[in-house]
């Protein structure tokens, strides 16, 4: 990829785009604890995600004409054609649904090209109280919209993934979940989850928790088949952390650290990661700063811009203006470089499959 994709992805992601047909029968991916209101789109050979049904995409100075039979469409911007992108098709293992009735969209996703996630636990003990939720996550409102089901049992994901992989080529799987408790965290159900996938397909899995209270399960979600583990800090400073996530923030920065340590002598170094929102308040020094310590302890910072959802508390908050992202991902991306930590050595995860950073692309 060259530079002048890495700048329009940068861009987008942080402007979003808007679709000049409003017909176009593109589906968008609403609500969850993902990458919402997003569509993946394929710039230069790479798959991302980028917002395409948020408010400040309604003022983007991206468009996209409607794709033509091979998926292909133009972005202009200003009005001035610049790129072509292509809209990926709809993975196939989507037509099928399980024995009692599920359909397989409701159980996991594919983000970007060929990974394959789901929530495991549509839900979180914090996510009904506002005084206490991540003022971001939108976890519970594909579970109100119909398009999901609150507990994906280890039966119905290894039956998914192994469709994903037969019929779509998915080559990793991402597994997260809403926070069930206060001890492990979510932790013994993503081992439930990856035992039955790796018991049924040979998928390389990432685990997506909160910090367990006791450093054993680490070793536990490996023994299970978890590959690699992504523990997500969101925002690196404590005034900021309390106030856009109250009760996450009851998870102090020092246990996060001991903990990361704990998880890289289990699963290696690189293989752990942490996600990153940027433009939630934290500067771009306190996120270098934070992105330093990280990866002098083996753990892959994956920095994404922060993208409003629909229907949270945050819907309005603006999205990061493109320079902030490059003055993070520029040097973040050196600093990566200098450490040896690649995206693409990762067996699994966010940070692998890079669809919603432009990150990957200043590794370089």
């Amino acid at each position: 990829m060259n530079r002048a994709e890495a700048q329009l992805i940068t861009e987008l992601q942080s402007l979003g785009l808007r679709l000049e047909d409003a017909e176009s029968g593109l589906a968008v991916r609403r609500g969850g604890a993902g990458p919402s209101d997003h569509k993946a789109v394929t710039i230069g050979g790479k798959t991302v995600m980028v917002p395409i049904t948020i408010a400040g995409a309604a003022k983007s100075p991206f468009t996209a004409s409607a794709p033509d039979e091979q998926g292909i469409s133009i972005v202009r911007r200003d009005g001035r054609a610049i790129d072509s992108i292509a809209f990926p098709r709809q993975p196939r293992f989507y037509g099928l649904q399980t024995s009692d009735g599920v359909p397989y969209s409701h159980i996991a996703t594919l983000h970007a090209a060929d990974v394959l996630a789901t929530t495991v636990l549509q839900s979180c003990i914090r996510y009904g109280n506002r005084k206490k939720s991540c003022q971001f996550c939108a976890i519970e409102q594909s579970l109100k919209a119909g398009k999901t089901i609150l507990r994906k049992t280890p039966e119905q994901l290894a039956e998914v993934a192994r469709a994903a992989v037969a019929l779509d080529g998915v080559k990793h799987m991402v597994i997260t979940t809403g926070t069930p408790n206060l001890t492990d965290r979510g932790a013994e159900i993503l081992c439930e989850s990856a035992r039955a996938v790796k018991a049924a397909v040979d998928l390389p899995i990432q685990g997506q928790c909160e910090p367990p209270d006791d450093d054993i399960w680490f070793g536990r979600m490996k023994e299970a088949g978890i590959d690699s583990l992504g523990m997500h800090l969101e925002a690196v400073t404590p005034e900021v952390r309390a106030r856009i996530m109250p009760g996450k923030a009851g998870v102090p920065l020092e246990r996060y650290m001991d903990a990361f340590d704990a998880a890289v002598a289990v699963f290696g170094r690189g293989e752990v990661s942490t996600y990153i929102l940027a433009g939630l308040g934290d500067s771009a020094e306190a996120i270098l700063s934070v992105c330093e310590q990280l990866i002098g302890k083996g753990v892959y910072p994956f920095v994404v811009p922060f993208i409003p959802i629909t229907g949270t508390p945050l819907a309005d908050h603006p999205s990061p203006d493109p320079r902030f992202m490059q003055s993070i991902l520029q040097p973040l991306g050196a600093m990566l470089k200098q450490a040896g930590l690649r995206s693409a050595d990762m067996k699994a995860g966010c940070a692998k499959c890079g669809a919603c950073s432009a990150l990957s692309s200043y590794e370089a």
